[in-house]
């Protein structure tokens, strides 16, 4: 949760903007204003405005423009460098502070007109590290879903669809708790979720999809449901819609029943583990996968070509002359 008390006005007016004008979701808007107020706590540490190295008792609220106007390339270069140096944060992290930087400066300067000069104009994105995703093999996905149909969990109906939608459809965790019945077209065997930067994509659900959902629903509490989570397609013990947390604990336990190693998979993973088995076994266009999964950008999707490289070494092997 934000608290814009603890902020100043120009930064508030930034959230305030790119709420209503860029349209990001309520995620992006708590990253925003996380990376943001990291920075401005640097800033002042930076420029000797405070003896206070603890960042969670940092004031923000008091840095006027004029010391925001004082912020230089080099000063943002800096804190690029105290964040892998002394936060040890991952390349990824890197870009992401990097991304908001660039587009807070943008605001005050090209939007705003609160400064004149925009130090952040230059600003290179850090190089990211490309690594394989992991996945889980067809028969480990196999597994995973034996274990959510057990019929010793009471709640197996409801976590074996979402298993089942989790490895069937590659969907994001934020996209998969908020669904809402009505956004499932049963007769069309189709949905629509919101995804990053709060765009609407459709998900087709195949046969396992549709009856998994089909038999949660018959069993779906319709009685004491809080009135926030009436149209909530996935409930919690406590009949409210279901918590990223709670999902990310059903997944967890999961796995671990299934003997899977829970340092290694996660809920992401199930997502890799969605496009890789389309990709190896559907032999789904990139273009289409791209689509399915969200991705603003092809190149992001095609880390799943990973699984050409063994297709090839399949071939090789099979040729006849191999063991000659």
């Amino acid at each position: 949760m934000i608290n814009r008390d603890d902020n100043p006005e120009y930064l508030n007016s930034f959230l305030d903007y790119s709420i209503t004008i860029l349209n990001k979701s309520p995620n992006s808007i708590k990253e925003y204003n996380y990376d943001l107020a990291t920075f401005l706590k640097y800033i002042k540490i930076h420029f000797g405005l405070t003896n206070e190295t603890d960042f969670s008792k940092i004031i923000i609220k008091d840095i006027d423009l004029e010391t925001i106007k004082k912020i230089t390339l080099d000063d943002i270069h800096a804190f690029v460098s105290y964040l892998a140096t002394e936060l040890k944060s991952k390349s990824a992290t890197r870009a992401r502070k990097v991304s908001s930087i660039r587009i807070f400066f943008k605001y005050l300067s090209a939007k705003a007109k609160l400064i004149e000069t925009n130090p952040a104009q230059n600003l290179e994105t850090p190089k990211q590290e490309k690594r394989m995703p992991k996945y889980l093999t067809l028969d480990d996905s196999k597994k995973l879903l034996d274990v959510a149909s057990n019929e010793d969990n009471r709640n197996c109906e409801r976590d074996y669809a979402i298993t089942t939608l989790f490895l069937n459809c590659g969907m994001r965790l934020s996209e998969l708790v908020n669904i809402n019945i009505k956004d499932i077209k049963f007769d069309d065997c189709k949905m629509t979720v919101i995804g990053k930067g709060n765009k609407e994509r459709t998900i087709y659900l195949n046969n396992a999809c549709m009856r998994a959902i089909k038999e949660y629903l018959d069993i779906r509490p319709k009685e004491g449901v809080k009135y926030d989570s009436k149209d909530a397609l996935f409930l919690s013990e406590r009949r409210e819609r279901i918590s990223n947390r709670t999902v990310q604990y059903i997944i967890k336990n999961e796995l671990r029943k299934a003997g899977l190693d829970t340092n290694k998979y996660s809920v992401h993973k199930l997502r890799h583990t969605a496009a890789t088995l389309m990709y190896q076994y559907g032999n789904v266009d990139i273009r289409a996968l791209q689509e399915l999964l969200g991705h603003a950008s092809i190149s992001t999707t095609e880390i799943y070509t990973h699984v050409e490289n063994e297709r090839v070494r399949n071939a090789v092997e099979s040729n006849p002359l191999a063991n000659i």
